[in-house]
Formats: C-alpha cells, structure tokens, sequence
C-alpha cells in the first residue's frame, strides 16, 4: 500500500509538472509534450497532477478532450485510491 501511495504522489507532482512544461515550452514555440504522453501519465496516476496543471497553467483548457477526460479520470483514480487505502 505505501508503494501504490509513492506511485500515486509521483505521477501526480509528474503531471503537474509537465503540464506546466508544456505551456511553457508552447509559449516559446518550442518542441511540445506530446498529447499522448500527457494521457499516459494521467492514466498511470496522475490524473489529479495533470487537472490541477491545466487549471493553474490555464493549459489544454480549450480541448473537451482533456477539459472532460482528466477531471473525470482523477475523480476514478481518487475513488480507487480511496478504495486501496480503507
């Protein structure tokens, strides 16, 4: 159980940070992160991570795709999370 909450806080500071990552590298119209990869550590755990980085960063806001997906995929794994603990 310790290792799955490791996990978790990892992947959710991970997707925090990319996806401040990802606007700044948009602001100076660098090489982006792609959308794929955004997904993949969202649905490895990061899904609150990710939420909570396009809410500060005001970054993929516009897409239905993330706007809809990750709140709902960080309300599954919080619900699992809640589960795994208790």
């Amino acid at each position: 159980m310790t290792i799955m909450l490791a996990i978790f806080v990892v992947m959710n500071i991970a997707g925090l940070f990319i996806m401040g990552e990802d606007k700044k590298r948009a602001r100076k119209h660098q090489y982006r992160i792609s959308e794929r990869t955004l997904w993949l550590v969202a649905l490895f755990g990061g899904a609150i991570g990710t939420t909570a980085g396009m809410q500060l960063y005001r970054h993929k806001t516009k897409h239905v795709s993330f706007k809809i997906g990750f709140p709902v995929l960080a309300i599954i794994e919080l619900a699992l999370l809640i589960k795994i603990i208790l």
